[in-house]
């Protein structure tokens, strides 16, 4: 409307002009038609900010295309409507029931955007405030559903993934559809009942203890299995080295010790014909 007020003023002032008698008058006529026609082709350009789109807005008929971020022209007449584009957060903490029908506490993010493409969509048949009245409650309700198909305990384990994973599926089901691209939902903290939390640090813990003591059972084994093959070495070795021994080399290991000890300058006696025919030594200076 200030494009009519801006129009109409220069279009006075073009008359005064046209029409005056006097020179001051004229002067003043085409000082005010030049800034007020200034005033009104201002009316007909639009600057949409970075991580924008501009919804143009025609005494209530919402055009097709989009103003893109940067300089635009536009009817005068129209009204542009901003929507951000940016990747934007909610934050919701919800209560919601788990498969076992316990009530689980949950604090669980939307990392979302607004198609470029859809603004004009969303702001025909939503409106601006389109989070609160599409995203939120979907998410809410996504959020409680799916969680009801899964134990609490799921939470504590590898499923807590999959569980994030299966609201992000089916939040993106509904409303990609209305122009809102969904990029994560990342949960943020969980607040299980008391006695299930001890419960479940119990299992764990018990879980932990039987794998420290199947380990040690292995090592055990293990241990028992080196001293077999050890022992079975040691017993191998006696037979071989057992076999190899007979009487004769007995005696021929005793001459040789004979013959050495004979020839070496110490004191001893040597006695031919002792036991198996091996010679027996004494020594001379024992008493």
């Amino acid at each position: 409307m200030s494009f009519l007020l801006f129009f109409v003023i220069s279009v006075v002032a073009l008359l005064v002009f046209i029409f005056a008698k006097l020179p001051k008058a004229k002067k003043v006529g085409l000082t005010v038609f030049v800034i007020f026609l200034l005033f009104a082709l201002k009316e007909t350009i639009t600057i949409v900010p970075a991580g924008h789109v501009g919804v143009v807005d025609v005494f209530g008929k919402v055009q097709d295309k989009e103003l893109k971020a940067g300089l635009n022209f536009r009817n005068p007449l129209a009204k542009v409507i901003l929507f951000s584009v940016k990747t934007q957060e909610v934050k919701e903490v919800m209560n919601v029931p788990s498969q076992e029908g316990l009530i689980v506490g949950l604090e669980i993010s939307i990392l979302y955007r607004l198609d470029s493409q859809k603004a004009s969509e969303i702001y025909n048949n939503v409106g601006i405030n389109y989070p609160e009245v599409v995203l939120i409650p979907h998410f809410r309700s996504v959020s409680r559903t799916v969680t009801s198909s899964f134990e609490a305990k799921a939470l504590y384990t590898s499923e807590r993934e999959l569980l994030i994973q299966t609201i992000q599926q089916k939040l993106e089901e509904i409303v990609n559809q209305r122009g809102i691209v969904i990029e994560s939902t990342p949960l943020r903290s969980i607040v299980l009942p008391s006695r299930l939390t001890q419960a479940i640090e119990q299992k764990l813990e018990a879980e932990q203890e039987s794998q420290r003591m199947e380990f040690i059972l292995l090592k055990e084994q293990k241990e028992a299995e080196r001293k077999r093959i050890e022992a079975q070495g040691i017993a191998d070795f006696q037979l071989i080295v057992t076999k190899g021994i007979s009487k004769e080399l007995l005696k021929w290991k005793g001459i040789e010790a004979t013959e050495k000890l004979a020839s070496s300058a110490n004191t001893k006696i040597v006695v031919i014909g002792g036991e198996d025919g091996l010679p027996i030594i004494m020594n001379a200076d024992a008493k």
